[in-house]
């Protein structure tokens, strides 16, 4: 583990060249440049919150704040979708750099390091909009947004551990991603983002408990409607589940990269 920590060290300027590259890609020969990464998220949040604030009048059970429902969904979907995009990249990484791969010698890590990077980039950008909204609405979460940093490190293990195994099982059989884009839609309407836990039946939610994203995804809306730290003993499970996905990717990796080159 030092060695590899060490090697990444190394290499820091080849993964922070390429974040930036992936960046400035995104917005290459646009008009409005970078600004779209501000423009997008701060139009979805204008969205929900005119829609489902203003218009609909949704409400969440026991909570008298007309901002509310809008906030508990962009607290699930702003982080749901950092979750999904560290594993949309992650399980295509081998495939989309395999003329890296089969030209270049550097150390592999490299390239999960650099999709962590850039999805946290982008978090930020729409994540920091959010803030700001929360600040001007009044509803800023107050210390329990501290919570935020712990609950963060552990969607992001989770998703990058899962996100380098299914990267290298896709290597060598390419319906894992065909699979896993149709599994990860049903996956998040099976997690209570959209729709608050409190309106299921005492089954289903009991069911939740086999979600592991279920658990998080509570942690995040706690922090942001009740504006409490959230229940840690409810998370080891998942913060479990996450180093030994960890630690799988990472074997899978060390013992197939060969075998994977030459698939490549």
């Amino acid at each position: 583990m030092s060695a590899m920590l060490r090697a990444l060290w190394n290499y820091r300027g080849f993964i922070l060249g390429s974040v930036k590259r992936e960046f400035q890609s995104k917005y290459r020969n646009s008009l409005l440049g970078a600004s779209w990464t501000v423009l997008n998220p701060l139009a979805m949040i204008l969205v929900y919150t005119v829609i489902f604030a203003e218009v609909m009048r949704a409400r969440l059970p026991g909570v008298d704040n007309g901002f509310a429902y809008s906030i508990y969904l962009c607290a699930g979907l702003l982080t749901w979708g950092l979750f999904a995009e560290i594993i949309g990249r992650g399980q295509n990484v081998f495939l989309e750099n395999a003329n890296l791969l089969k030209k270049l010698s550097f150390p592999r890590m490299c390239l999960p390091v650099v999709i962590i990077l850039s999805a946290l980039l982008n978090f930020a950008i729409v994540f920091g909009l959010f803030t700001v909204f929360l600040l001007v609405s009044g509803n800023f979460p107050g210390d329990a947004f501290l919570a935020m940093l712990p609950l963060l490190a552990i969607l992001v293990l989770f998703a990058i551990g899962l996100g380098i195994t299914l990267g290298v099982l896709n290597v060598f059989f390419r319906d894992i991603g065909q699979f896993f884009g149709i599994f990860i839609t049903f996956w998040f309407w099976l997690t209570p983002i959209v729709y608050p836990v409190a309106v299921l039946s005492d089954g289903i939610r009991d069911a939740m408990v086999w979600n592991p994203m279920a658990a998080l995804m509570d942690g995040f809306q706690q922090i942001f409607i009740a504006n409490r730290w959230p229940q840690w003993e409810n998370l080891w499970p998942i913060f479990l589940l996450a180093l030994l996905l960890c630690v799988t990717g990472l074997g899978l990796f060390r013992r197939h990269v060969g075998e994977m080159v030459d698939e490549l």
